[in-house]
């Protein structure tokens, strides 16, 4: 479990469920949306069965904050980068 802190919210990678790079605000700002998704605890084990188990949201970040997420999560330490774009030349 890691914790990445950004300006003044902590978030918990554990419940990170998908991230978008490169995105825009409907102003045209350069953005990083974070999707949260944290476990709910139903009261009755009934109740589990009808309803969705998690709480999702995304949370929007600009400016420095979205530059350092970025960074974060394109980094090669923290994301394997399944589809890269650039191949490596082979020496034969």
């Amino acid at each position: 479990m890691a914790f990445i802190k950004i300006q003044n919210v902590v978030i918990n990678t554990s419940y990170v469920a998908a991230v978008k790079l490169d995105s825009r605000t409907s102003s045209g700002e350069k953005s990083v949306s974070v999707l949260i998704a944290t476990p709910k605890f139903p009261l009755f084990q009934l109740e589990s069965i009808s309803q969705n188990l998690y709480h999702n949201e995304w949370i929007e970040f600009t400016g420095q904050a979205a530059s350092a997420l970025q960074d974060y999560f394109t980094s090669f330490n923290n994301v394997i980068d399944l589809s890269p774009q650039y191949q490596e030349s082979s020496v034969m």
